[in-house]
């Protein structure tokens, strides 16, 4: 939970400082709905106000502890390399979903149809792990195997989605923009890791702040991370 305490919040800036969380652009790549959490400008490079940063993250982890308190899922997104490894790896840890590459349209405002791909690959991996592809040809069971790959590397990290998720969390909402329009169309809340040239407005739970470098990718994922992991734990005990 957060302490709003002075000197936690002190330790808190400065573990955002460490990861360089306070990295914007440049004004020209400024979109206008960041300018208020803009705190000025370094060698050409905005710097924003990372005490307005902590209020949004407050905002956010609350909500996510609120998601994990009430065992709702939250899916994980984002397509940027650098986020891929760690966003797969937490997701998996707080047994969400996840999408760590590519998004597929109409990952939600299809999901039945998207399901049906996801139950298509099951049935085959299960068809191959039993042995039941060997009845087909050589050049039959190599486009089968490469149909499975290609299902995979789509929706692997949605395999346990039954249901549309209760809320997403986005790394960089600028580049993610079509899974955030899907969201809003389902009235599914976003929360967003949001550089200065992504529109913030419209989303839930923004948090402003550097949404490339990998220190600070971490940085937001773990946090979102503990807020799941500490709702869980009051779920359990309530």
């Amino acid at each position: 939970m957060f302490n709003t305490g002075t000197k936690t919040n002190n330790k808190l800036i400065e573990a955002m400082f460490g990861a360089g969380v306070h990295y914007g652009y440049s004004k020209s790549r400024r979109h206008p709905s960041t300018s208020p959490f803009i705190f000025g400008a370094k060698n050409k490079v905005e710097i924003f106000d990372l005490e307005k940063t902590s209020k949004a993250l407050e905002d956010s982890f609350n909500f996510v502890l609120s998601l994990g308190e009430k065992n709702k899922q939250i899916l994980f997104v984002s397509g940027k390399k650098e986020a891929g490894s760690i966003l797969r790896e937490t997701a998996k840890n707080l047994g969400v979903s996840y999408v760590a590459g590519r998004w597929i349209g109409g990952t939600l405002t299809n999901f039945s149809e998207i399901r049906k791909r996801i139950q298509k690959f099951l049935d085959l991996q299960e068809k191959k792990e039993k042995g039941e592809l060997s009845k087909y040809t050589k050049k039959e069971r190599l486009l089968i195997d490469r149909d499975i790959m290609d299902l995979e590397s789509k929706f692997g990290g949605l395999m346990d989605m039954q249901e549309l998720p209760s809320a997403l969390f986005v790394i960089d909402s600028e580049q993610e923009k079509i899974a955030v329009t899907e969201a809003q169309k389902m009235g599914i809340p976003v929360i967003s890791i949001s550089s200065s040239d992504c529109n913030i407005k419209g989303i839930d739970y923004p948090i402003p702040g550097n949404d490339s470098s990998l220190s600070s990718i971490k940085f937001f994922v773990s946090k979102i991370a503990d807020a799941y992991k500490e709702g869980q734990k009051k779920s359990k005990l309530s």
